[in-house]
């Protein structure tokens, strides 16, 4: 599937980002398993551990609005940084080990992974489950 509409919306999201403190600004877009795409912009706080990355705004988004199942994401920033393990892990409750992360810089060059890349041995309600 081209994810090139993807990018753009994150692309588009990140100009939304609120980083006062670290000058970071992350955009991030998901596509749920209907097709429909869900944006967010990373949120930061004075008190830093309040601050919010722009993927879990865009999972969030996604579940509010009744969406279960991730298949994509895609995350701009400076540097094309992957998500960090909070992300990964929240990725990981909605998203299988080979939904697509890719990673894109301002100008749209990217570098794609699988979940299962990036979270290998990720906890999930299965472990809830086993007997």
């Amino acid at each position: 599937m081209d994810n090139q509409d993807l990018i753009a919306q994150a692309l588009q999201a990140r100009k939304n980002a609120y980083a006062p403190y670290s000058q970071f600004s992350v955009g991030a877009c998901v596509r749920g398993e209907s097709g429909n795409l869900y944006t967010g912009a990373n949120v930061e706080n004075a008190s830093y551990s309040l601050t919010i990355c722009a993927e879990r705004v865009a999972v969030f988004k996604a579940v509010a609005a009744g969406k279960r199942k991730i298949r994509a994401l895609v995350v701009a920033s400076s540097t094309a940084a992957p998500p960090c393990g909070a992300c990964r892990q929240v990725l990981a409750e909605f998203g299988d080990q080979d939904m697509q992360i890719i990673v894109s810089d301002p100008e749209g060059k990217t570098k794609t992974y699988t979940l299962g890349q990036l979270i290998p041995q990720s906890f999930t309600r299965d472990y809830l489950t086993k007997k």
